[in-house]
């Protein structure tokens, strides 16, 4: 496997770039080695909608646990501000709209609005977890193909440039 799949793997699962950062990057690849983009496609989406299952385990079950550990406290202390305002500025715009809303906010390929801020504003809220994990994974769909329309948007005009 080309180390360039296995970094757009680990993309889609860390925080900070998810599949936006990863989907382009395992684009390339597939450009470059004749792979069907659908292919890669499908693999980015799924790995970024499976890590859904594993931020809630952690924040069910190991949170509590770390929150004794000085280094990890004072990390989720850091951000727990960031996101509590995005989790309340969340329920107050889009309390009606309920989980439509949550698949929209997790959809919108920016910084910070990926699946690990929409799984937090779920368990912050207290949601029901199958409707948000049905809401998140349709967000990450959602962005999932956002992004690839951006990606190829962009690939094509580096080749009309060429």
């Amino acid at each position: 496997m080309d180390l360039r799949l296995l970094y757009a793997i680990i993309l889609s699962i860390l925080p900070i770039s998810e599949l936006r950062g990863g989907l382009p990057l395992a684009m390339l690849y597939a450009k470059d080695n004749d792979i069907p983009i659908i292919l890669v496609f499908l693999l980015i989406v799924s790995v970024n909608i499976f890590i859904i299952f594993f931020i809630f385990l952690f924040l069910d079950k190991f949170h509590g646990a770390f929150m004794n550990f000085k280094i990890y406290r004072k990390i989720f202390e850091k951000n727990l501000q960031r996101v509590q305002n995005k989790a309340d500025s969340f329920e107050k715009k889009y309390k009606n709209y309920g989980f439509v809303a949550l698949a929209l906010f997790v959809g919108v390929p920016l910084p910070g609005t990926g699946v690990w801020t929409g799984c937090l504003i779920s368990w912050f809220l207290g949601l029901d977890r199958k409707k948000s994990i049905l809401s998140i994974a349709l967000g990450a769909l959602i962005a999932g193909v956002l992004v690839l329309l951006g990606t190829l948007g962009f690939i094509r005009f580096l080749d009309f440039i060429k």
